[in-house]
Formats: C-alpha cells, structure tokens, sequence
C-alpha cells in the first residue's frame, strides 16, 4: 500500500536509499529520484515503461545550483527564469558533464526547472541532490494531478506520495531549448507561448518529433485515455457519428443537454482558459474511470493556455 502524507523525514529517508516517491508541483505530480543514482533514475524509467531515449526533467530549488547542471545560461535563459521561475517553465540547456547520461537519454542538454509548490521546494532544499521527476504514471496515461491519480496507478509498486492536494496549473510545463543563444519553444504548457514571447520576443515552435525528441512531450502519442477519444469541433455531428454507444463528452464551457451523452464534464463555466487547463487532467481521469464507449473532446480556442490544452488533445486522441 502506497502512503499518502506530508512526512518531508520519510520522503528524504526514502531517497537517500535510492528509492522513488511522488511529489506534488503546480503542474502535475511527479515520479521522483535522485539524479545521481542509476538505480533509482533506471526504477523511474521501468516503473512507467517509459523508453530510455526519452529524456527527464531535472528539479531544483535555486538558480545557485546550475552551475552543477549546465555549462552554459544564455542571456535570454536568464531573462525567462527571472520571469517565471519557480514555475511551470523548463529549460533547456548545456549540460555539465556532473549530469548522467541517462537522465539527457545521452543528449548534450539537460532539461531543468524550479518546480513552484512550497512542499516540494522544501524537500528539494533538504537534499544535497536534484530531483529527476516526469509524470508520475504509465507512460503515455492521462498524468495525475492529485495524490490519489498516483496512488491508483502504481498500487504496490511506490512507498509514497508527497500530499500536496491539488496540482494549481494542471498541465505540465512549458519547455524552452537555445540554439546559438536563441529560444526554441520544444513543449507547450502551463506558461502559453505568448507569454513567453513577451518576454524574449518571437520564438519558434519545435514541439513534435518521434525518434529521439529533445524534451518530454514531443511524442505523437502522449496523456492518452484507455477510452477511444475523439476531438470534436460540433458535437452534434459527431455523436451522430457515435450513435448507439454510450458516450462522454469533455466541454470547454458550453452544457448540452442531448440524451445521447452519458456524462459530460464542463471545465469553465466562466470560459476561463487557466481555469481548463488545471481542471484538464482532472476531468479526463473522471470521464475514463466511467467504462464509455467513446470520449469526445472539445477543440479549445487556438491562442494563449487554449493552445497548450489543444496540444494535449490532440495527442490524446485518434487521429
């Protein structure tokens, strides 16, 4: 039976013998270990089925500690961590040759972020190591944001979950690489690519790729329902494409009230973008706990978290 508490004494004890827990963030619960140990960063890998050529990310909880973890912070890194760290924003960077190769799947880069929840920054400050933390669930399931999403899917299989209630922004991070000193944007998320721009100008898009991505979340096939899921754009149409089975419906704001839907789960009734994106995850484990034929998902306005809830969709989904 996983334990579910807030025990910072047990969660150091667990990974000071090389052993994995959960901990909560502000995007979504992660499946951590320490990064210097190839045990516990190979249990992270096994114990989501997760493919070795896809890389982790790496969690501190100050700025102080890079220059353990990369080799390079390029003028630009500098000014989206002053702006949003902590928080929802991954970067990037040169690795220093301190970072396993297993944690980079071999990559000269490592991917880092200062997670913003105050439970886990305490844990981190507590350690004389960083955290590698993904998802903490199956590879390519819906990613959990609560403790008990976590505890559901590894029964018998983790000692802990850090209980740090529920995940504030709700979809995972945004990711930022530098190529010759200039943002690429490889990962949608929690902070839209707008606000990014804001603050270092135009960046492009390098969010999708197969065979060895960059960063997590790249894959086509990614925070998937074992529910067959479809996006719509008119529902209408589409549950008569579904006639007959038995249907849930995932909307933005707008209830129908059609008795071909079996549940519907609305995410704002206000139309609040940031409100979606954290109740996302959420309302996906719901709807897939329900044994439906077939989910239909709501295609969100393409502009701001709308188009980081639309990338997380779209790779749920069948195309």
């Amino acid at each position: 039976m996983t334990l579910i508490s807030q025990d910072l004494d047990k969660a150091i004890s667990l990974l000071n013998q090389d052993e994995l827990i959960a901990i909560p963030t502000e995007t979504v619960y992660g499946l951590a270990g320490n990064i210097y140990s190839e045990k516990a960063i190979r249990s992270i890998f096994a114990l989501k089925k997760r493919p070795l050529f896809n890389p982790l990310i790496v969690h501190i909880h100050s700025i102080d500690q890079l220059e353990n973890l990369t080799t390079e912070f390029p003028e630009k890194a500098k000014q989206l961590a002053k702006q949003f760290w902590p928080g929802p924003l991954t970067l990037l960077l040169k690795k220093h040759p301190n970072v396993p190769d297993l944690i980079t799947a071999g990559k000269d880069t490592v991917a880092i972020r200062i997670p913003n929840h105050p439970l886990t920054l305490a844990l981190l400050s507590k350690l004389n190591y960083p955290l590698a933390a993904p998802s903490a669930n199956p590879f390519g399931s819906i990613s959990p944001t609560n403790a008990l999403h976590v505890a559901d899917y590894f029964v018998g299989q983790l000692p802990m979950v850090l209980e740090g209630g529920q995940c504030k922004n709700g979809i995972e991070s945004t990711i930022v690489g530098f190529e010759n000193g200039e943002p690429i944007l490889y990962r949608l998320g929690a902070i839209s690519q707008e606000d990014i721009e804001r603050v270092v100008g135009q960046i492009p898009l390098k969010n999708k790729k197969e065979n060895a991505p960059e960063a997590p979340g790249m894959l086509s096939r990614h925070y998937a329902p074992s529910t067959t899921t479809y996006i719509y754009t008119n529902l209408e149409e589409s549950l008569t494409q579904h006639a007959g089975k038995k249907i849930g419906v995932l909307a933005f704001q707008q209830d129908y009230n059609n008795p071909a839907i079996a549940h519907i789960e609305r995410l704002s009734t206000s139309g609040s973008l940031v409100e979606s994106a954290a109740k996302l995850y959420a309302a996906l484990h719901t709807l897939d706990r329900l044994q439906l034929d077939v989910l239909l998902v709501e295609k969100f306005p393409d502009n701001e978290l709308g188009k980081s809830i639309n990338d997380r969709l779209e790779r749920a989904t069948k195309k």
